[in-house]
């Protein structure tokens, strides 16, 4: 408090959310009761809902953030559904300095996913951008793992960029989605659309400003949802275009042809096999200091 009083930033959490009504509103009560009205930490929390069908919206709403539907922000472009836009959104709508973006379905949210993560912020400027890391334990049905979260870190991201970016191989849980930075680096950056968001987002920081202005820090434990393989398969597809479009973009790899753009999930039971053509979200948003609203939002002129 006293370290964020000095420098005179403002803090924003956000949210982005889909169909997530059964934990948002215990996160957002914790943080606001800790982070706003016991210790002013934070100055806003919000959700940037992709268009949930359940309460998500009411329930956040309900225990004190301010709620968006992101197709309602900046409406005359183009919808694109999924995660990394309602984080791009998150900008735009989000009034901080720094800007914190904590995922909706953690069950054992703690003040700390906050004052972790803007704390190296706070007392060392040379950093720019932080992640967490944590404990990830994976319960689903017949399958127990403490540490077995992270599933498409340890079998896709950590070999691709143990291959062409060694540096940040060095980040023990890069798809983290409890994240922070400060918004003169976010709002220079573009965003994959879809889950490709974390890792598209980490490589243009390390080939724009090097890995030392990215930190970790240790949040001890994150339980959650856990999603099945199927669903991690369309994550992945969609972490590749993203991973792909920026070696080429780098000069780090050329392709004779367009990457395909269709994925084919695989439905089995014990008599029928199908590939399935699967939705993905593989479009990116330029940065938002490009977006001629923003800069009058911002008082930022040409």
């Amino acid at each position: 408090m006293r370290e964020k009083e000095a420098q005179g930033v403002t803090i924003s959490v956000g949210f982005p959310t889909y169909n997530e009504e059964t934990t948002i509103g215990e996160e957002v009560s914790l943080i606001k009761s800790e982070l706003m009205d016991r210790w002013p930490l934070v100055d806003e929390i919000a959700v940037i809902d992709g268009g949930s069908c359940d309460r998500t919206v009411e329930e956040a709403r309900g225990a004190g953030a301010e709620s968006y539907v992101a197709r309602d922000c900046l409406p005359h472009l183009a919808e694109l559904k999924g995660k990394g836009d309602n984080l791009w959104k998150s900008l735009f709508l989000l009034k901080g300095d720094i800007i914190v973006w904590l995922d909706a379905d953690i069950r054992n949210m703690h003040p700390k996913f906050v004052y972790g993560l803007v704390g190296p912020l706070l007392f060392y400027p040379e950093i720019q951008f932080v992640k967490a890391y944590y404990e990830r334990p994976l319960h689903r049905p017949g399958e127990e793992d403490e540490f077995g979260g992270g599933r498409v870190t340890e079998i896709l991201v950590r070999p691709l960029f143990s291959a062409f970016f060694p540096e940040l191989a060095q980040l023990y849980q890069p798809c983290s989605g409890e994240c922070a930075g400060r918004r003169s680096l976010l709002e220079s950056l573009p965003f994959a659309a879809g889950y490709g968001i974390e890792t598209g987002m980490l490589i243009d920081i390390h080939s724009r400003r090097g890995q030392d202005v990215i930190a970790q820090v240790n949040l001890d434990k994150r339980v959650h949802r856990n999603q099945s393989t199927t669903a991690l398969g369309t994550m992945g597809f969609e972490i590749i275009h993203a991973f792909l479009s920026r070696l080429e973009a780098l000069d780090r790899a050329k392709f004779q042809r367009t990457l395909g753009s269709e994925y084919f999930k695989l439905t089995c039971s014990p008599s029928v096999y199908k590939l399935e053509d699967t939705p993905v979200q593989l479009n990116e948003r330029p940065p938002m200091l490009s977006i001629p609203e923003y800069r009058e939002r911002r008082g930022l002129f040409p």
